[in-house]
């Protein structure tokens, strides 16, 4: 049951409540098709921008465009959106079928193009024969598909979705996670997720819009952000980070009295920090260096066993405490020195990425 798709295009939209500024002269293009996700801590405007989309909220300014479309005046009933809701808004009282049906009742369908639609999108969302069952009747994962079989069953164009697997347990959430990506690829639609779960963010979007304080922090593939952050925050913010301060001195980053060795696109403008993840980081002794990398002295501190993977913390001569992550297969504690003892640790300069000091903002 594939749909066609809409880009949306949001400028200069600005909602504030009293003194408090929810969205502060937002502009983003969302292409036709596209599974872009809106991420961002609590308070960020992450929820409202959606809510502007849908229609439930009104900004004081701005623009929101459905392909060549403006809707910022439009009731939400006008716009053709399909809309899932955190807490799915299932109708416990009716049957499957009649809570997928209800968006087109309203849209006065004749009864057989109804029972039509129902068995098409029942399909669709791998719940064929479930008609007849109660809402009671369904498990979590059975009640996330009814809810986005009443949000698509009418082939909307752009689907909204709002925190729609946070009720659901760790391992049903990351399948379903997968399920919705493969069921946005099969329909088509244009589809806007809001969630706070990074990794949900990186798993699901083809691209992912990071907003802090009303406003979008940066907007690019799932990647590209985690590999490539141009601020603190966003590094800090999605994964796990641990920073040290870095100056720059005619064009040459410096950590301390220490030269940093940065590959293309990862060195500094101005003084910021250098992003230390740990999976990018190795463990190694004085006489394994090599000119590609950058070297940071320490003293291994523990070693702490996660099953698939072991995470070892390493107390810098400066006093950061680093952690590096690794893996199974080279993670057994007896290939490292006994706590203690002197480490260095080893950044290659492909993945010494230095990002701008915002976390004070």
């Amino acid at each position: 049951m594939a749909s066609k798709s809409l880009p949306i295009s949001i400028r200069s939209v600005t909602k504030t409540y009293g003194a408090l500024a929810a969205l502060k002269d937002v502009n983003l293009d969302i292409k036709s098709g596209e599974f872009m996700t809106l991420l961002g801590p609590s308070g960020s405007g992450k929820t409202t921008l959606l809510m502007v989309l849908a229609g439930f909220v009104r900004p004081q300014s701005g623009s929101v465009m459905f392909g060549e479309e403006e809707v910022i005046a439009k009731s939400p009933h006008e716009r053709g959106i399909g809309m899932m809701f955190q807490n799915y808004a299932l109708f416990p009282h009716m049957s499957v079928a009649t809570n997928i049906g209800y968006p087109l009742r309203i849209r006065k369908w004749s009864r057989e193009r109804i029972d039509a639609a129902v068995d098409e999108v029942l399909s669709t969302v791998q719940l064929s024969g479930y008609q007849s069952r109660r809402i009671s009747e369904l498990s979590g994962g059975q009640k996330q598909r009814v809810a986005l079989a009443r949000a698509v069953v009418f082939k909307p164009k752009i689907l909204l979705m709002d925190e729609p697997l946070s009720a659901l347990d760790k391992n049903l959430r990351e399948l379903m996670q997968l399920e919705l990506r493969g069921m946005h690829e099969r329909l088509g639609m244009t589809t806007v997720l809001v969630t706070h779960d990074q990794r949900e963010a990186l798993t699901m979007s083809d691209r992912i819009a990071v907003l802090r304080n009303g406003e979008i922090a940066q907007v690019d593939t799932s990647s590209a952000l985690y590999n490539a952050p141009t601020t603190a925050f966003i590094a800090s913010f999605l994964g796990e980070s641990a920073f040290l301060p870095v100056t720059l001195r005619n064009g040459v980053p410096f950590y301390r009295e220490q030269p940093l060795a940065v590959a293309d696109g990862g060195a500094a403008l101005a003084d910021g920090f250098l992003v230390l993840r740990p999976e990018k980081l190795e463990v190694v002794t004085t006489h394994e260096r090599q000119s590609e990398y950058n070297y940071f002295e320490g003293s291994l501190e523990r070693v702490l066993f996660q099953g698939e993977s072991s995470v070892v913390f390493v107390r810098l001569i400066s006093g950061e405490l680093v952690a590096v992550r690794r893996q199974l297969n080279e993670g057994n504690s007896s290939t490292l020195p006994p706590t203690g003892s002197p480490v260095a640790l080893g950044l290659h300069k492909n993945d010494s990425r230095i990002v701008r000091d915002d976390l004070k903002g």
